[in-house]
C-alpha cells in the first residue's frame, strides 16, 4: 500500500491487513468467547463544569500550550484520589484486623486504566502526535478512547475478532475507530503496534518505551495511600495480569521509602486466576522469571477474563516487586471470586468486578492458613461492576 493512501478518520482503511504475526501463539479458544468485563463508566464521565477545558483540549485550532493546560486541568480534577475506606464488616467475618480497600473504580471509565491512558494521551499531545493506538479486550480501550476523545486525539482500537465486550459501544460512542483483527490479545497488540510504526500513531500499548509512564501513573496510587495512612501498610495486595499495576505500585513505594516517608515497604501479594496467569505461576514454582503458558490451554471465563495472559508484559518486574519485599502470591477460583464480590457488595457497599477480588482473597487466603499479625493491610480494587 503506497504511503500516500488517503485516510478516513485520520486512519487509513486498510490498517486491518497488516500482515503481522498476529497469532502470536495462537488462539485461546476456538469459539467465540462473550466476555464480561463489565467496568462501566460514571455518568456523566466527565464533570459537567469542566466543558471548557474539553472543548480547548480537543481543539486542534488551539495552541499546544492551551490544549495541555486544558488537559491537564482534566487530569488533576478526574483522575486519582480514588478513595480508601475500612473494611469493618469484612474484617469481624474472617478475624483480620485493620482491613482497607482501595475502590479504583472510583474513576471516569470504572477502572484503573484511566491513570495510565489519561498518562498517554498527555504523554502524545506533548509530543506532537494527533492519533493513538492500542490493543484492548475492552477496559483500557474505554480508557483510552475516552482520553483521547478530551484530547483531540484519532483513536484507532484493535480488538480480537472472537472477543465480545459490552464495552465496544463505548467505544465507538468516545468516537474511536474500531479494528477487529484475527488471533488472540498478544496478537492484537502486535497489530497495534505495527499499526503505529506504519501509520504514526502514538502506540500506548503496554511494555516497551511505555513501561516508565505507566509505572510512574500508577505509582501514585502508593502515593494515596500513604497519604491517607501516613505510612506504609503492612501488605498491599492486588489483582494481576500484566502485572503493570502491581509493578507501578511497588515503585511507588519504593520511591516513598527511600525519601524517607515511610517507616517500611509492605509486602507485596498478587492474585490472579486460577491456573491462567505467568506471575502467580512463576512465583509458586519458584521460577527466576515467568515463563509464557500454552496458549491453547487458557480458557476466558465471564470471571476471569480480565486478569487472564499466556504472557505478561510486565510479568518479570512484578515477580521481582513480590519477591523483593517477602510477599506472596495465590490464585484464586471463579466461584472464590463472586463469593468475595457478592461479599464486599452485601458488607461494606461496593460494587466491583469479581476479578478485582484475587488480591483480597489473597490477604484472606493467607490469614486463614496462618493468622497474620495486626497490622494494616490493603487490597486493591481495580474495578467497578455495574
Amino acid at each position: 500500500m503506497s504511503d500516500e493512501e488517503p485516510k478516513k478518520n485520520g486512519v487509513r482503511p486498510s490498517e486491518t491487513n497488516i500482515q503481522t504475526a498476529a497469532q502470536n501463539g495462537g488462539q485461546k479458544n476456538d469459539v467465540t468467547s462473550f466476555l464480561l468485563d463489565g467496568a462501566t463508566s460514571q455518568s456523566p464521565t466527565i464533570a459537567p463544569e469542566l466543558e471548557v477545558q474539553r472543548q480547548v483540549a480537543s481543539n486542534r485550532t488551539r495552541s499546544l500550550e492551551e490544549r495541555l493546560e486544558a488537559f491537564e486541568d482534566i487530569m488533576d480534577s478526574e483522575i486519582g484520589d480514588t478513595p480508601l475506606t475500612r473494611a469493618r464488616n469484612v474484617e469481624r467475618e474472617v478475624g483480620l484486623r485493620q482491613l482497607f480497600l482501595k475502590f479504583e473504580g472510583n474513576t471516569p471509565t470504572g477502572t484503573q486504566k484511566d491513570r495510565i491512558a489519561f498518562a498517554q494521551v498527555l504523554d502524545a499531545l506533548r509530543r506532537g502526535y494527533d492519533s493513538i493506538t492500542v490493543a484492548t479486550c475492552g477496559n483500557y480501550g474505554a480508557a483510552i478512547s475516552l482520553a483521547a476523545s478530551l484530547g483531540g486525539l484519532e483513536c484507532v482500537i484493535y480488538i480480537p475478532e472472537k472477543y465480545h465486550t459490552n464495552r465496544i459501544k463505548e467505544i465507538a460512542d468516545y468516537g474511536a475507530r474500531i479494528e477487529r483483527v484475527p488471533g488472540d490479545y498478544e496478537g492484537a497488540v502486535a497489530f497495534s503496534r505495527r499499526a503505529a510504526e506504519d501509520y504514526g500513531h502514538y502506540d500506548a500499548n503496554a511494555g516497551g518505551a511505555n513501561t516508565a509512564l505507566q509505572l510512574r501513573a500508577y505509582g501514585e496510587i502508593a502515593y494515596e495511600i500513604y497519604d491517607d495512612l501516613r505510612d506504609a501498610p503492612a501488605v498491599v495486595a492486588l489483582p494481576v495480569s500484566n502485572g503493570t499495576t502491581l509493578a507501578g505500585v511497588y515503585r511507588g513505594f519504593v520511591s516513598l521509602y527511600r525519601r524517607g516517608k515511610t517507616s517500611r515497604m509492605p509486602r507485596i501479594v498478587a492474585g490472579s486466576a486460577f491456573r491462567k496467569n505467568p506471575i502467580v505461576q512463576a512465583f509458586i514454582k519458584n521460577t527466576p522469571t515467568c515463563e509464557d503458558l500454552e496458549p491453547g490451554r487458557i480458557r476466558e471465563t465471564a470471571v476471569n477474563e480480565p486478569l487472564i495472559n499466556w504472557h505478561a508484559i510486565d510479568g518479570d518486574y512484578a515477580l521481582e516487586a513480590i519477591r523483593s519485599t517477602g510477599g506472596w502470591a495465590s490464585f484464586a477460583t471463579d466461584r472464590s471470586m463472586m463469593e468475595y464480590a457478592r461479599r464486599v457488595r452485601d458488607k461494606e457497599g461496593l460494587n466491583i468486578l469479581p476479578a478485582s477480588t484475587a488480591g483480597l482473597i489473597s490477604i484472606i487466603d493467607m490469614h486463614l492458613k496462618q493468622p497474620l499479625p495486626n497490622d494494616r493491610y490493603v487490597a486493591i480494587l481495580t474495578g467497578r461492576k455495574t
